[in-house]
């Protein structure tokens, strides 16, 4: 199976999870419930989650359980861009080709939205009957709450933030990068290892070197669609980091040398992942996809 057909297979299990929730009966607010659904049904990729689910089949980990915890992981990554999105951070009117949330229910009810889907992560994982030990389920919530928090994305924004308009260093924008869009990646990785009932040191040191790899991958390509990608294709105004005067790969190493950057975070990712004695198939496939994807 193509990887594009693997991550639309992701997209519609961790859908179908979001829905199966916002489906049920809530005590709560009609326009918050329309608001945070809306926020978290918003046409992404959904890497995160496939991430969760590859690295869990890799390892022998149950499908029921790695629904919860792709679902769990794309709430935090859900609300985080409603956060991102809103007028006193990046100030954008399109996500994916849609309304952004406060366009559309105004910003007090995207802030609620975005706090409701951060919890929500923690409420999933926690009321879910694992099939390992509480100690890894445990660990999930720590897990997930550190990669998302002021030592991970958190705090990458708010280095992002502090940078705009501010010559960085190469070193000073990685450390950006590997807190606001690595932290996140590497912990989807890690949710789905701590699934599988039997997890080795190595494996787990070889995926977070992988995850490492592909974090940073991921957003020096990011940056290189805001030159070089459609707005049609993005979902959002291409050149918006460049009109916003962020610090970007492209700005520091030009287009050829983020480029080439991409090219060596590749191979570091894939030589990680020769060194797991699994079936690495699918994460191979995926590191590619990232360096090679036009949105």
């Amino acid at each position: 199976m193509l990887i594009t057909e693997q991550i639309k297979c992701a997209q519609r299990d961790v859908e179908a999870t979001l829905n199966r929730y916002f489906e049920q009966p809530l005590d709560t607010d009609q326009t918050i419930k329309l608001a945070t659904h809306y926020s978290v049904l918003n046409g992404g990729k959904r890497l995160r989650p496939f991430l969760v689910y590859a690295t869990g089949r890799m390892l022998g980990a149950k499908h029921q359980d790695l629904d919860v915890l792709a679902a769990a992981i794309e709430c935090i990554h859900s609300y985080s861009l409603v956060h991102d999105d809103l007028p006193a951070m990046d100030d954008d009117d399109l996500r994916r080709g849609r309304p952004t949330c406060h366009i559309v229910y105004g910003e007090a009810h995207a802030i609620l939205a975005g706090d409701a889907l951060q919890t929500l992560a923690f409420d999933l994982i926690a009321n879910h009957a694992f099939d390992v030990p509480a100690q890894q389920q445990l660990k999930m919530i720590a897990t997930l709450s550190k990669a998302s928090g002021i030592e991970g994305m958190v705090g990458g924004q708010a280095l992002d933030i502090a940078a705009t308009n501010t010559a960085v260093s190469l070193i000073e924008l990685e450390r950006i990068h590997q807190l606001k869009t690595g932290a996140l990646l590497n912990c989807a990785i890690s949710l789905g290892a701590l699934c599988a009932t039997d997890i080795d040191e190595h494996t787990l040191l070889q995926l977070k070197r992988f995850g490492d790899a592909i974090g940073l991958a991921f957003q020096v390509q990011d940056d290189i669609l805001d030159i070089e990608g459609d707005t049609q294709v993005l979902g959002k105004p291409q050149g918006s980091d460049v009109a916003a005067n962020k610090a970007t790969y492209p700005a520091i190493l030009g287009l050829a040398g983020a480029k080439q950057k991409a090219q060596h975070l590749l191979e570091q990712a894939l030589h990680a992942l020769a060194a797991i004695n699994a079936d690495t198939t699918e994460l191979e496939h995926l590191a590619k996809y990232i360096v090679e994807r036009d949105y």
